[in-house]
């Protein structure tokens, strides 16, 4: 788990809601405390989709939510405060287990998660691990970490380590 300060609030928000960013990531569930606390499962609802519809992943991907919260968010007074938690999709888990060559499985994998969160003044983002079976290895986990730190860096995203 590593913590991140983001530097540039602004140019943060601009990545998250008005660019293509973020969007292959999972988006697990959100909370955005404006003029109302609005709170987003991002977990599919599989019985509404048509039977030659369904997707194989449970969670909806920020680009299929990215719009929504940022009409939640958009006006002159910006949000009390507000919480993301993205996760990456099996597909990219399975490749970063491939690339630093861990000796995981994808099904012990239950998920990486990255949670984003703005209190009214600083922006934070902390990454998560959750595994299906214990272990004191913490190699994925550290290649987690490093992994966001890359994205962020190639994204020119500024931030601190914390």
């Amino acid at each position: 788990m590593v913590l991140l300060s983001i530097s540039e609030v602004k140019e943060f928000m601009s990545k998250l809601l008005l660019s293509e960013t973020f969007d292959s990531f999972l988006f697990i569930e959100g909370e955005i405390v404006t003029f109302n606390t609005f709170s987003i499962s991002g977990r599919l609802q599989k019985d509404f989709f048509d039977k030659d519809m369904l997707l194989e992943r449970n969670y909806s991907l920020w680009t299929d939510l990215r719009e929504y919260c940022f009409s939640l968010i958009k006006g002159k007074r910006t949000p009390l405060r507000f919480k993301f938690i993205f996760g990456l999709s099996e597909s990219n888990i399975k490749k970063l287990l491939e690339q630093q060559v861990l000796s995981f499985t994808p099904q012990d994998v239950q998920g990486l998660y990255l949670n984003i969160s703005y209190d009214g003044t600083s922006l934070k983002c902390i990454t998560g691990t959750s595994m299906n079976l214990f272990t004191l290895d913490k190699s994925l986990e550290e290649a987690w970490d490093k992994m966001i730190q890359k994205f962020f860096t190639q994204k020119k995203i500024e931030f601190e380590i914390m």
